[in-house]
């Protein structure tokens, strides 16, 4: 019987004429579906696995109603519903997330990136389309796991939230006053006219941006519902943390655009607008204590801090006063909850590798006191060797040049540290690993004095011959484990511009 992999090289087989030269599993998500990148002949496409035929269906559907319209989509290049697999163009690597993330750890002022801003608001642009015109004709007949986000879909989420956040977290709660409240804000909800479309995940890691454009996914789980949730789940996406001054501007961005395509009123909007902000945040939560403190997925877990700090301006700035006191007094037990602010993580990457147990058994202190920003670069040595700006000097200087260098090699010489082969002809490496290790060590113990100490600024630079390969990913390496740890603000830069983080 022919595995995942062998049945998605068929397919491609099929479409294109030629087998793939290549088979690629994609880094796993929050959902159940795997995918892979294909290179061949043809070019390079997307191959999805996703046992949920329905879902299937939805996504299928949807994308040739919004092809056809001219919306901002992948193609469905090929579909095999009975093996449950299809194929779709691929449209790189960068999210928005990934991009506002980079923007950030390469600038050092406090100012939100203008071209960041920028696409936010394309995306916001397009938003109203899918929503308004989109919604015309579309067949919510596919629509999974139901038509409309309803009363019944709203108290999903909210017991999804109960069970798998405040019971797990151990958050005190009046179950039957909270059933009351939870029935309460549904009956808020509903009030906003609903005969439109609603994504369901529209959120910063499901825009990708080609040459500055945003191109849509993750639209599987959309069906009818009111314009407001959409555009508080993106304004409100936890792990983006848009000042909330962005937020307030992007948001009247948004309803100007609507106004030009669907008659608004602006204070009926936004009536509801925070109790769909709300219900978002909640349903967030709901997810991450799934998948950290159910599956055990602790990474997930990081995420819960900034969805409370989203709860805490909610709630201190008065947007969701509608009288719901036991689900109020809920939320105010959990911004107040320090424990709930210093998840402890375990190795996001690959737990078998030594060089990310390294500092398992003597792990960063959880100090709410200080906050230590680690940055972290590769750079050339045939540049000069990157300077602590930040007053302190010094820091570590680590020469990868001993190491086995992947640039000797043709089909390595266009690529970099963040590039798959890369990644898996250096990770093969024992003296890599043990190189790792070895750093890794050294900086541990300077992060746990510096925090002790109320020191702020750790610098840590890896470097090779041509700042490409073995400096890129030593460094992605340290930068992934630190973001594993409380009260470390992790900022990573690769000084060769041609490989940015």
């Amino acid at each position: 019987m022919m595995n995942i992999e062998e049945k998605i090289s068929e397919l491609y087989k099929i479409w294109s004429g030629k087998w793939p030269v290549s088979v690629t599993k994609m880094a796993g998500s929050g959902s159940y579906r795997s995918y892979y990148r294909m290179q061949g002949e043809s070019g390079s496409v997307i191959g999805a696995h996703n046992e949920d035929a329905r879902e299937n269906t939805a996504f299928s559907s949807f994308t040739e109603h919004f092809r056809k319209m001219g919306l901002p989509v992948p193609e469905m290049l090929a579909d095999d519903p009975d093996n449950r697999i299809y194929l779709i163009s691929d449209l790189g690597d960068t999210t928005l997330y990934a991009l506002l993330t980079l923007q950030r750890s390469a600038s050092s002022e406090d100012i939100f990136p203008e071209e960041i801003l920028e696409i936010y608001k394309k995306a916001l642009t397009w938003l109203p389309v899918f929503q308004v015109k989109a919604s015309k004709n579309l067949d919510y007949s596919v629509c999974y796991p139901r038509a409309a986000f309803d009363r019944q879909s709203m108290m999903w989420d909210l017991n999804y939230f109960k069970y798998y956040f405040l019971k797990l977290a151990k958050i005190p709660f009046d179950e039957q006053a909270l059933e009351d409240d939870f029935s309460s804000l549904c009956d808020l909800l509903l009030e906003a006219d609903s005969d439109f479309f609603l994504f369901r995940d529209f959120q910063s890691r499901n825009i990708m941006v080609v040459n500055d454009e945003p191109w849509f996914i993750d639209y599987q789980g959309g069906r009818k519902g009111a314009l407001q949730y959409d555009v508080a789940s993106l304004l409100t996406d936890g792990k983006a943390d848009l000042p909330h001054q962005v937020r307030e501007t992007l948001l009247q961005y948004y309803l100007e655009k609507l106004g030009q395509i669907y008659p608004v009123n602006k204070e009926e909007f936004l009536k509801t607008y925070y109790g769909f902000s709300l219900i978002r945040i909640l349903q967030a939560l709901g997810a991450y204590g799934f998948r950290g403190y159910y599956e055990n997925k602790s990474h997930f877990l990081l995420s819960i801090p900034y969805a409370l700090h989203n709860l805490r301006y909610l709630r201190s700035n008065n947007k969701i006063d509608f009288g719901l006191n036991t689900l109020m007094a809920v939320v105010d037990s959990m911004v107040d909850t320090q424990a709930l602010y210093h998840q402890q993580s375990v190795e996001v990457e690959n737990q078998a590798n030594p060089a990310t147990r390294a500092l398992k058994d003597n792990p960063v202190p959880n100090l709410q006191e200080y906050m230590l920003t680690v940055k972290v670069q590769s750079f050339s040595y045939k540049m000069t060797i990157p300077q602590d700006e930040s007053g302190n000097g010094g820091g570590f200087v680590f020469d990868c040049r001993a190491l086995p260098n992947p640039g000797r090699y043709d089909e390595f010489k266009q690529l970099n540290g963040k590039d798959q082969p890369v990644i898996d002809f250096l990770s093969k490496e024992t003296s890599v690993d043990e190189f790792l290790r070895n750093t890794f060590s050294l900086v541990d113990q300077s992060v746990r004095t510096y925090i002790n100490r109320g020191f702020e600024h750790l610098m840590v630079s890896y470097g090779c011959t041509g700042g490409q390969h073995r400096s890129v990913y030593c460094a992605e390496k340290l930068a992934a484990y630190l973001k594993t740890k409380s009260k470390i603000n992790v900022k990573l830069i690769h000084t060769v511009s041609n490989y940015g983080s």
